[in-house]
């Protein structure tokens, strides 16, 4: 079965808006004190990112504007505008990766809240299916979802300039100090059941998607900047410091939908990146192809001015960015056209060489020829060292990666046929795995992933990383944590780690649910981001930590009216000859989240109903009654039955139990 995670944090959906803010600015002399001081600021490096799912290739949307509210009141400070028009953001070729977009000075002060917006015209979200869904989804491969069947909820404003602003209360305050960095990120669950959701009628009809913003998007603490993996970023490279230790370019902005040659928007957002002096910037002539390795920029300061450049780089403990590897061509099709997106399947070949398919954001399969001479890199941007050199080379390497893995590809010569590209690097950007979890142990555990193409279906045993290896902090106290870490999708900052965390990741997910007939058992899910050579696990993938999802079970009817007793009901699947119990919780903080789903006169209308007050579970046990139409999103348990995390009820128009509800 399907995990239906979002950010791995979770590695089904979600996309994060990370704001990094690296304080600096001068301070007057205190021997000559200024009578009228200006305003200090700090610089707020603004990023987008997210994970990824199975069902689409793009997810796109347009972010307008991002502020931030003053403690205590006072005119929110706006950190970033777009330009116009504001450029696409496909949040599915993000995965959990940050994309610089911009870096506005932001006043000294102390925030408590976030406020998002984006475009919500109709055309704003692109929605586009990937080419191989999963068995039942709501539309078939390669589809462009028409306009007119994508519904922007809780828009403002009027026809032409409508916005959905989300508005969102940050876990903990966010200091901006001089001198200092500090990250800021807001997260959009992109496969959160509650974002995109489908409503497939009974009989034949028009299914209708209803995005829905202002439900899947939370603040997550962010401690480490130095482990933020950053996308490639496009660029027009301007000229090399005096001292040749740093590259100045503006950034550039794909035009989407991609052209032929593709061709770029460029912005006035002046960045810069270091030369990696102590274990070299890999360079990448795409004109001249050829190689070299950079400990500065001398040797091609000369020339780099006026050229298009792509960079995949790092950073550093004090903010500053360095350069891991540097593309540059005449033609920004060339440092554009190299294969970015999602693993869709692996051919390990005949040893000689082998392919490796990456899905585009029009979500069309790419082959990559992988032969003796392409090397792999892991992108692991808190180990300098290990950023910056190969941890495999050749087709035999290519049994390393699995369906769902995020890469970029550079290819040998971008100008040949794409369907004869050669692969000269593969950078491994997310190393994702994701499934049903059994065999559940303190030292390692299996993932059973299925896939609508069969081929592409593993099994693998991952141990957890050495109990002593680093593994970030806690996302609340700022803690440092050593060794394997856990945590539920939902409660993103509660997490268990320590001396006992395997054990009771081991406890939590040994349970299963069994509707038996045609359906059968349902086990817990989850998904891991892996990191590699690990001490536990040597020139192999290790699980530094793994996100429980919520698993989805087939949509259904009450078996039981809610009771607010029990604060359960009991639900019965097509298909199944058991009914199962699903408890929810109604705790303040961490209840279950519970979203009522109206289809009347072809609008879809998503009500959250809060059943942490007396009020939302009233209006619970009013409407879920017995035979109601429910979706049931939860974690299996030991005794059976599940303990839900996210739950739709059905009013109006019934849907379509033989399709997938997302």
């Amino acid at each position: 079965m399907k995990s239906s995670l979002s950010r791995l944090t979770l590695g089904i959906a979600s996309a994060a808006l990370m704001l990094f803010s690296v304080g600096c600015g001068s301070s007057s002399s205190s021997s000559n004190p200024n009578p009228n001081p200006q305003p200090q600021n700090g610089t707020v490096n603004l990023f987008l990112s997210d994970a990824s799912t199975e069902d689409w290739a793009t997810i796109g949307v347009r972010v307008l504007s991002v502020t931030l509210t003053p403690q205590g009141g006072g005119s929110d400070v706006t950190i970033y505008t777009a330009a116009n028009p504001a450029p696409v953001t496909n949040l599915l070729q993000l995965d959990q990766l940050a994309e610089l977009i911009g870096n506005p000075t932001v006043p000294v002060g102390t925030y408590t809240k976030a406020t998002l917006t984006v475009s919500a015209n109709p055309g704003d979200v692109t929605l586009i299916t990937s080419s191989d869904p999963e068995a039942g989804f709501a539309a078939a491969p390669n589809t462009v979802i028409p306009t007119s069947q994508i519904q922007i909820k809780n828009t403002q404003g009027s026809s032409g300039s409508l916005t959905v602003p989300i508005k969102v209360t940050l876990v903990s305050p966010v200091v901006v100090t001089q001198g200092q960095t500090t990250p800021l990120d807001l997260e959009f669950d992109l496969s959160h059941p509650a974002f995109i959701v489908a409503h497939v009628p009974p009989a034949a009809g028009t299914t209708m998607w209803a995005v829905n913003f202002n439900g899947p998007c939370r603040h997550r603490p962010i401690h480490n900047i130095d482990r933020l993996v950053l996308r490639h970023t496009y660029g027009t490279a301007s000229s090399v410091s005096q001292d040749n230790t740093t590259l100045f370019f503006f950034k550039d902005f794909p035009v989407y939908p991609p052209t032929n040659p593709e061709t770029e928007i460029t912005s006035t957002i002046a960045l810069s990146v270091l030369a990696d002096k102590t274990n070299g910037t890999l360079f990448y002539d795409l004109d001249t192809k050829t190689h070299a390795t950079l400990n500065d920029f001398s040797t091609i300061a000369s020339t780099i001015g006026g050229r298009y450049i792509r960079v995949a780089a790092r950073y550093q403990v004090d903010g500053s960015l360095v350069a891991v590897r540097l593309w540059a061509s005449n033609s920004f099709n060339n440092v554009w056209i190299s294969p970015e997106g999602h693993v869709l399947h692996v051919n390990a070949g005949n040893g000689t060489t082998g392919t490796l398919v990456v899905e585009n954001e029009l979500g069309l399969p790419v082959p990559v020829l992988i032969d003796a001479n392409t090397k792999f890199y892991f992108r692991t941007p808190e180990k300098a060292q290990s950023d910056a050199n190969s941890i495999g080379q050749g087709p035999g390497f290519l049994s390393n990666l699995v369906r769902g893995f995020k890469v970029h590809v550079c290819v040998v010569d971008p100008t040949v046929d794409p369907l004869n590209f050669v692969a000269d690097s593969v950078d491994i950007e997310i190393a994702r795995y994701d499934g049903t979890i059994t065999a559940s142990t303190p030292n390692n555990f299996t993932y059973n992933r299925k896939f609508h193409t069969a081929s592409d279906d593993y099994t693998v045993t991952l141990p957890y990383i050495n109990i002593d290896t680093p593994n970030g902090s806690d996302p609340v106290s700022g803690t440092p944590i050593t060794g394997f870490k856990w945590w539920y999708f939902t409660f993103p900052t509660i997490v268990d780690s320590g001396a006992n965390a395997a054990s009771d990741f081991a406890t939590a997910t040994g349970g299963a649910v069994n509707f038996e007939g045609s359906v059968g058992q349902f086990y817990a899910a989850g998904a891991t981001y892996a990191t590699w050579n690990d001490t536990n696990a040597p020139n192999a993938w290790a699980a530094p930590w793994t996100v429980v999802a919520p698993t989805a079970v087939p949509i259904g009817l009450a078996a039981t009216g809610y009771s607010n007793t029990t604060t359960s009901f009991m639900i019965s699947v097509p298909g199944g000859n058991n009914n199962i119990t699903v408890d929810l919780d109604t705790t303040s903080g961490s209840a279950s989240l519970v979203y009522q789903v109206d289809f009347t006169n072809g609008v879809i209308t998503i009500s959250p109903v809060d059943i942490s007050t007396t009020a939302g579970q009233n209006t619970l046990s009013t409407n879920l009654l017995a035979n109601t139409p429910v979706k049931v999103y939860g974690v299996p348990q030991v005794d059976g039955s599940i303990k839900d995390y996210v739950l739709f009820y059905f009013t109006g128009v019934a849907p379509s139990t033989t399709a997938q509800v997302n």
